[in-house]
């Protein structure tokens, strides 16, 4: 599946879905993912996944080429065999990010986090890694990182941490 963002709302798909940026989707997330980040966040109406293309990974890397060699090092790290890498490239190019650099998108990523928070009020987000589709579900830490709206605008490159649930306030 390569990167993964999730969002814990309380606003419907659709009030999300009219918020995104240009070039960024939005889909319920996975029932097991629902089930584990909806008690998260008291009054979340809405679990999604938000994609870039078919994944997230634009926020990490270009497609340019860059990307398809950060995937494959982060899997030979998890020892997977060079069939199942193939295959998890595959998927990666099917799902067709349009071009743009990594400070681009998550730049207008943190905009929609900011607004997000500004009309919504707490939201969660939660950037993870996987090889297959709906893998990966993770342990979620205790306690959510908590940052204002002002601080993701003034932090875009670096407020969103892989593997850490965090909770964006006005």
């Amino acid at each position: 599946m390569c990167y993964y963002l999730q969002i814990v709302s309380p606003l419907s798909l659709t009030e999300i879905r009219s918020m995104l940026p240009p070039g960024f989707s939005a889909d319920i997330a996975p029932m097991t993912w629902q089930a584990v980040l909806r008690p998260r966040l008291p009054g979340a109406q809405t679990v999604a996944t938000l994609r870039i293309g078919g994944c997230a990974c634009a926020l990490r890397a270009a497609r340019d080429g860059e990307d398809e060699h950060h995937l494959r090092r982060r899997y030979a790290g998890l020892g997977l065999s060079r069939a199942r890498i193939i295959a998890a490239l595959e998927r990666h190019r099917r799902g067709g990010a349009p071009a743009g650099v990594p400070a681009t998108w998550r730049a207008a990523l943190a905009g929609f986090v900011a607004e997000h928070a500004r009309n919504a009020g707490p939201t969660l987000y939660y950037l993870g890694f996987s090889v297959e589709p709906g893998e990966g579900l993770p342990g979620i830490p205790g306690e959510a990182g908590m940052l204002s709206a002002a601080a993701v605008r003034a932090a875009a490159e670096t407020w969103l941490d892989e593997n850490r649930l965090t909770e964006v306030t006005r």
